[in-house]
C-alpha cells in the first residue's frame, strides 16, 4: 500500500520503518531532513513538503505538540486529497482531534486518532498497543497497517477525541507511577537500600509488568542514556491532562504536582533526558541525595 508518514522522531521514525520493512510503499516527511533521509536509505521516498506526504491514500502522522500539529497538518498539509484516512497518532488536546476530524471530514477524507502506548523499542518490535477511535469504517480500513506496527488496537469509539483523552489518561497514570518510584528510591536510600534491589522485589511481587521493571532499571541506574522519551514531553503530556481535566470540571491535584516536579526538573536543564531517569533524580535531590 502507498502510505504518507508525517513526523520521524524516536517513536514515528521507529513506526515508519516498520511499515517499510513489511513491504509498503512510504513516502516520509520530517521538519528536519535528516531522518528522513536515514529512512530514504532503508527504502523509504522522501519529500520535500508534508502535503507531498499527504498525497497518499492513507497518511500517518506523530508530531510532537499540539502546535507542531496544527502548524503542519491544518496549516501546511491541507487540504488533503479526498478518501484520504488520516491516522494521527500524536498526543493531543481532545478539542484538536476534533478540530482536525471536522477539516478532514469536510474535505471528505477519514480521520482516525492512534496514540500508541510503549517506547520506542517496542515500536521498532511491532509490539505497541494502540489506542484508536474514529468512524469503524475507516478504522477497518487501516487496521492490517496497524498490525504490522502493534500487538493489539483497543478501540475507543467513533469520535477520534475519545482516543486521544484514553491516552491522556494512561500518560498521567504513567507519570504518577514513575514518580511513587523515584519517592520510593528516595526513602530507600536513606537507609542504604539499593533501588535495583527495591525495584526488583516490586516488580515481582506488588506491580510486575514493564511500567516498573522498565522504569525502575532507569530510575536505578540513574545514568544519562539516550531519551527514548523525554522529560520535555512528560511535561507537555501532564499539561494537555490538566487542560482536559478542566474542561470538564474533573480536579486533578495529584497531576498539578506532578507538573511542578517537572518544571523543577526543566529548571535543572534536564528537560531533553530521559523522563524516568529525571524524576528518580528530582526525587533524589530534594532529599539531599544528590547535587542539584
Amino acid at each position: 500500500m502507498n502510505i504518507g508518514f508525517i513526523g520521524l522522531g524516536n517513536m514515528g521514525g521507529a513506526i515508519a520503518a516498520r511499515l517499510i520493512a513489511s513491504g509498503h510503499a512510504v513516502t516520509v516527511w520530517n521538519r528536519s531532513p535528516e531522518p528522513a533521509r536515514r529512512l530514504g536509505e532503508q527504502g523509504a521516498t522522501a519529500v520535500a513538503t508534508a502535503r507531498e506526504a499527504c498525497a497518499a491514500p492513507v497518511v500517518f502522522s506523530i508530531l510532537s505538540d499540539d502546535r507542531a500539529v496544527r502548524e503542519v497538518l491544518l496549516e501546511a498539509a491541507l487540504p488533503a486529497k479526498p478518501g484520504t484516512v488520516h491516522v494521527n497518532m500524536a498526543t493531543i488536546l481532545p478539542d484538536l482531534s476534533d478540530e482536525l476530524a471536522a477539516a478532514l471530514g469536510d474535505q471528505g477524507c477519514g480521520y482516525i486518532a492512534a496514540p500508541v502506548l510503549g517506547r520506542p523499542d517496542v515500536a521498532a518490535a511491532g509490539k505497541l498497543n494502540i489506542v484508536a477511535a474514529g468512524p469503524a469504517a475507516d478504522l477497518d480500513r487501516v487496521q492490517p497497517l496497524l498490525d504490522v506496527i502493534g500487538q493489539r488496537t483497543w478501540r475507543f469509539g467513533e469520535r477520534a477525541a475519545q482516543a486521544n483523552v484514553v491516552k491522556l489518561a494512561m500518560n498521567f497514570m504513567l507519570a504518577a507511577a514513575i514518580e511513587s518510584m523515584g519517592e520510593a528510591a528516595s526513602l530507600g536510600s536513606g537507609y542504604g537500600i539499593e533501588p535495583g534491589r527495591l525495584f526488583e522485589l516490586v516488580s515481582q511481587t506488588f506491580f510486575p509488568g514493564p511500567v516498573y521493571q522498565g522504569y525502575g532499571r532507569l530510575i536505578a541506574a540513574a545514568g544519562d542514556e539516550p531519551a527514548g522519551f523525554t522529560a520535555r514531553l512528560g511535561l507537555k503530556d501532564v499539561r494537555l491532562a490538566l487542560a482536559a481535566a478542566e474542561a470538564v470540571t474533573a480536579p486533578m491535584p495529584f497531576a498539578s504536582l506532578m507538573r511542578d516536579t517537572m518544571l523543577e526538573a526543566l529548571a535543572h536543564g534536564e528537560g531533553e533526558k530521559e523522563f524516568g531517569v529525571v524524576l528518580g533524580r528530582s526525587a533524589m535531590r530534594r532529599a539531599g541525595r544528590q547535587r542539584p
